[in-house]
């Protein structure tokens, strides 16, 4: 009888630990793209992750990982709940879990890695591409670093936590306060609604693995100069040797087109003579080959690119500022795009699907992007650097409560919010991160610290940073938002028509846009996030009558830009939950306005005798 009881018993254990841990699967509760069927769970997103840096040497870390949710007051779980797909956030249906965790509770990760035989013998870094928000990490059962960003990428050199053997063991706890803390979190809610979504906690984006020598090159910086026809470029190198040189090789094609030898620590001037230009119509891209030399030797070599192009801003015939692409006036317009997918949230499904969005953005007819309040992974940059797809972009917002305190034509010096020291540092530590981790991709043309009044605080100190940071670009210190005498663009949002700021009070110093219009709502059957509450700035039944309203858009941009706009900027790619103003359904599975329609009707937008520059 004994032994029958003990059966049973291990038995019942059996059963019950196996149910708890749940096996990975694709949640089925909401709407999917069609890419989510083609996610392989033993190899999500296999693509190398930072194209502007790439050593051949790397071992992808995505895939099934074990999961626990745990009380914020528990130091670390007794048992994990199951398993979770990585780098897909916990409250994603991709990551096969769907919960959403909380201040209150903590999000843990483990994983036994066996490390790729060409990875022994050199130092091995641990990368993550983003996690939201506040990140420990582990190896073999201790702490390595933290890091609190959510939209950074940040490395640990894990070679001294590894042990003798290939399998180590990877533990992660993050904690995410999304809306109840303050830091950056862009449109993240925990109780989503209208123009706010669902909370992305946890690895976003791709972890892996990279063996490099002792001293390697962390980074490079590189600034194009059209006029000089000259490359700046610097790096950064880990643990340098005096004596250590960087040659550093710009190619077009086979040929060479420049290589110049300099100090590890110092700064080159390549000549890119007969230079091919970087445009949204030929979107032309130089390789880069960077090697670390040591007593005549490689120790370390990468490969990036780069494109010669440049942003500024210029008077036409009547004295009014534009903003110029290689000093020639090019009207930017494109749509206002969240980068949020049903079935992903932060993180797209495949590569396929990340390409899809910018591809179809180009076929309708659009040359701009205005990355809204999100960071994506390095890849998107490198397709849009491709496609020759310009990008403004957005820091993630947060810490928000002040409002709108003014209108175009007036200043008002008092509408800053008063953030708490550890909300500012925060945000100060983020945007830096972010400028330094996307400041090679030449489709970024324009920073904008600040989206309408969202946390709107210190707006001239912060503007007058970013522009010393970076004068390579503009800066949109408001988008929408209290307007200060700042900047180099002076950003309207207005709903459901095309308007414009004053260029007669502000076009003489900034570039005049409209950073924020249309809207118009479709809400497609069988297609929509939710049963009901969807919405947009006006309703259509069809796609018929929605780009009839559309068309009205343009006509009326015609004349606008004849007034002195240089840009503009339509709400937006595709639905996202709650909203169902987009080109396409938020599971793009529909495309609202045939591509030949909107295409036809955009182009007219780049009619270069619509303005005369001086």
């Amino acid at each position: 009888m004994k032994r029958k009881i003990s059966f049973i018993f291990l038995v019942f254990w059996y059963f019950s630990a196996n149910a708890q841990q749940q096996q990975w699967h694709l949640l089925t509760n909401r709407i999917t793209t069609p890419w989510a069927q083609k996610v392989n769970p033993k190899a999500p997103l296999p693509e190398y992750p930072r194209p502007q840096l790439v050593r051949g040497n790397w071992q992808n870390l995505n895939g099934l990982w074990s999961y626990a949710v745990i009380p914020k007051n528990q130091n670390e779980p007794s048992k994990y709940d199951g398993q979770i797909l990585v780098p897909f956030a916990v409250e994603s249906a991709l990551s096969g879990v769907g919960k959403t965790v909380g201040k209150d509770s903590l999000l843990w990760y483990k994983n036994t890695v066996s490390i790729n035989k060409a990875l022994k013998g050199k130092e091995t870094l641990l990368h993550f591409g983003a996690v939201d928000w506040q990140t420990e990490v582990f190896v073999n059962g201790k702490s390595v670093g933290i890091h609190e960003g959510g939209y950074d990428p940040f490395t640990f050199d894990i070679t001294p936590f590894l042990k003798s053997g290939a399998k180590q063991e990877i533990k992660i706890k993050v904690w995410d306060p999304t809306d109840d803390g303050p830091q950056p979190r862009g449109k993240q809610l925990k109780k989503p609604e209208g123009i706010w979504y669902t909370p992305v906690t946890g690895i976003w984006q791709t972890v892996w693995l990279e063996g490099v020598a002792k001293t390697y090159i962390q980074a490079t910086k590189q600034t194009p100069n059209i006029d000089n026809q000259t490359l700046i470029i610097s790096a950064e190198v880990a643990n340098a040797q005096l004596g250590d040189k960087l040659r550093i090789t710009a190619m077009d094609g086979q040929t060479k087109v420049d290589e110049k030898t300099i100090d590890a620590n110092g700064t080159a001037v390549l000549n890119i003579l007969n230079q091919k230009l970087w445009s949204t119509t030929s979107p032309f891209l130089y390789d880069l080959q960077v090697a670390l030399i040591r007593n005549n030797k490689a120790v370390d070599e990468v490969k990036s690119y780069f494109a010669m192009r440049k942003i500024s801003l210029g008077p036409d015939a009547n004295g009014v500022q534009r903003m110029l692409l290689n000093n020639k006036f090019v009207f930017e317009y494109g749509p206002l795009d969240q980068g949020w997918w049903p079935d992903g949230l932060y993180t797209p499904p495949t590569e396929e699907a990340l390409k899809f969005d910018i591809d179809k953005l180009k076929a309708m007819g659009f040359n701009l992007i205005r990355k809204h309040i999100k960071v994506e992974p390095a890849r998107y940059y490198t397709y849009c650097d491709k496609m020759g797809m310009l990008l403004w972009q957005d820091m993630p917002s947060g810490d928000l409560g002040n409002h709108w305190e003014n209108r175009p034509g007036v200043y008002d010096r008092a509408t800053d919010k008063e953030r708490s020291p550890e909300s500012e540092k925060y945000y100060r530590k983020e945007w830096n991160a972010i400028i330094n981790a996307l400041y090679n991709y030449p489709c970024i043309i324009v920073w904008t610290p600040f989206n309408e009044a969202w946390g709107q605080f210190k707006t001239v100190e912060i503007t007058e940073w970013t522009m010393k940071k970076d004068p390579s670009r503009l800066v949109n210190s408001a988008s929408g938002g209290n307007f200060y005498a700042t900047g180099n663009i002076v950003d309207l949002h207005n709903y459901p028509h095309p308007a414009m700021p004053r260029a007669e009070i502000f076009g003489k110093t900034e570039a005049v846009v409209l950073g924020e219009f249309g809207g118009l709502g479709w809400p497609v059957e069988n297609h929509t996030w939710q049963a009901n509450k969807n919405w947009g700035y006006q309703n259509f039944k069809n796609g018929e009558d929605l780009f009839k309203r559309y068309d009205t858009f343009t006509d009326r941009l015609q004349e606008l830009i004849k007034l002195g706009l240089s840009a503009a900027v339509y709400t937006q790619t595709t639905d996202v939950e709650g909203e169902v103003n987009g080109f396409m359904t938020y599971d793009r599975k529909v495309i609202k306005i045939p591509v030949e329609l909107l295409q036809k009707s955009n182009v007219r937008l780049y009619n270069p005798a619509l303005v005369q520059i001086k």
